[in-house]
This record gives structure tokens, sequence and C-alpha cells, in this order.
């Protein structure tokens, strides 16, 4: 998809971090973007700033744990203003901490919201991206879904299902004769959206910036790219993974410090992606009130 001009986007978990730098991206490119994330407040103001700027924006609340409230969305955007033709599933959270000092519910809503959320997503929009001239899905994964991550058991595990499901529907789209829908997904290192506050990246390597993450991400849009692997490191771990014996692969994890990068995992400390992140709650990007989200 080389011309974002008249495109009509829709991203989830949009008020902050990766998904407002993209909301605001894809809008500076000239395409009009559906700014979703649960608290509606939020959205708007990445909205009011795209708008601000010259772009064309909207906002919506959206919990992409409520399939009601995603089929809701989807008519309410038919009735506005038509189909969108580019879908950014970004909306997701981790929890850090070693598997059984985290509680089961949060376990639980990180797959409800990193997994499930996601392909919900994706079975509510994929007809509008088909019935469109050109399409394009990006799924936000991450590097840790090739590896494992101590201290992030589901949220490493979350993401290996993200990169499955989708190689999965981009080959099944191809079989079907869809080649016009295009799929990234994008897996990246540790990102400094405060997300991962307190986490140390593996050796050689240093927190990615959201901004020159996002300007990977549309080069990955309009080069049709099935997989951005960022940084350099990660390009290496699918090879990895394949190549040597499991035991060696465990030596290099630690021997590079990937093992242990979750150990002193704070999350959700303020940025100036993130300005009023609290200790428990970066953001509502696709998480219940009652939950601790992204």
């Amino acid at each position: 998809m080389q011309d974002l001009r008249g495109k009509r986007a829709l991203v989830t978990g949009a008020a902050r971090g990766i998904g407002r730098r993209i909301s605001l991206r894809l809008a500076q490119l000239g395409a009009e973007v559906i700014v979703t994330d649960l608290c509606l407040a939020d959205a708007e103001k990445v909205a009011e700033e795209i708008r601000a700027g010259g772009g064309r924006a909207q906002a919506d609340q959206l919990d992409v744990t409520d399939h009601e409230a995603i089929a809701a969305l989807r008519r309410r955007i038919h009735d506005d203003s038509g189909p969108i033709e580019i879908l950014v599933n970004n909306a997701g959270t981790v929890f850090g901490g070693a598997f059984l000092d985290v509680p089961l519910e949060k376990h639980e809503l990180t797959y409800r919201v990193n997994v499930l959320g996601l392909m919900a997503m994706t079975h509510a929009f994929l007809p509008d991206l088909i019935a469109a001239p050109e399409g394009y899905i990006v799924h936000i994964a991450s590097a840790s879904g090739f590896i494992g991550l101590p201290y992030g058991t589901t949220y490493a595990s979350s993401k290996w299902a993200v990169i499955g499901f989708s190689e999965s529907i981009r080959l099944e789209l191809a079989e079907l004769g869809h080649r016009h829908v295009g799929v990234t997904a994008v897996c990246p290192s540790f990102v400094d959206t405060g997300l991962f506050a307190g986490v140390q990246p593996p050796k050689f390597t240093r927190m990615l910036s959201p901004q020159r993450l996002t300007d990977q991400i549309i080069r990955a849009i309009r080069r049709d790219q099935p997989l951005l692997l960022t940084p350099w490191l990660v390009h290496i771990a699918p090879a990895l993974s394949g190549l040597i014996p499991t035991r060696w692969l465990d030596w290099v994890g630690r021997a590079f410090g990937a093992s242990t990068s979750m150990l002193h995992w704070r999350g959700h400390a303020a940025s100036p992606d993130q300005p009023d992140a609290a200790a428990e709650q970066v953001s509502s990007e696709a998480a219940r009130p009652e939950h601790a989200g992204k």
C-alpha cells in the first residue's frame, strides 16, 4: 500500500504510546484515522491533536475484549463515513513478575486483550479490507514471540500467538486470492513508552524510540513487509531458535541478558507519550476498568 492518502485507518489502544504515534503519522500522510481506546476522553485528545494539525480524525470508545462493542463500532463507522481500509491492532497489556506471583486474572486478561481481542477485531473488520481495492492489517507483536521470556511468560506466549495468527491469516488471504490485503506483524524489542519501565534491554541493544518504530511500521506497510523485526538482534532470534540446540539457545539468552531483562520490570512509568501514567495503569488501552492495563 504505497499511497496512504485518503485511506481510512482504525487504530486500537491509540490514546498513548505506539498507538498514538501511529495515529499521528497516518494522519500526517493523509489518512483519516479512527482513534479508539477504552477511555473516550483520552482518544478524543489524540483526535483533537490530529485535527489541530490539519488532519482528519474521529475518536471512539472501544474495549477490544467486548465483541458486542466491536460490532457496534463497525456499524457506527459504516453509518458515519464508510468502511476502513487499514486496521492497526495495537491494544495490548503486560504484567511482569514470576509466573506464580502474578494473579491468575492478570494472566487471563493478557490473553483476552493481546490474543482474543486482536483476533476479534480482525474477524469483524477483515470483510471490509477484502472488499476494498487495497487493505492492510498491522499487528503489534513482539520480539518475545520468538524466544522465551522469564518473568513475562504470559505476555511472551501471547505474542507467539499473534505472530502465528498473522502468518496464518496472511497465507490464507493469499490462498483465497485476496492478495490485495497485506499483513505485517511488528516484532520489536522493548520500546520506550513507559510500558516496560525497569526492564534492562539485552546487551548491545537499547530501548527503541517510539518515533523510529513508527517510521519503520509505515515503511513496512508501503513495502507489504510480512515481518518487521527490530533492532538488529531480533533478526537473528528466529534463525538461532531453529539452528542451535535448545540448551545452547538458553545459554545465549542468559549471556545477552534476555533471560533476566524483565526481572526488575515496574511498567507503567510516566513518559512523554504517557504523561499521566500511574503506578498500576499506564493507559486504558483495551483493559477493563477493574483491571490494571497497558
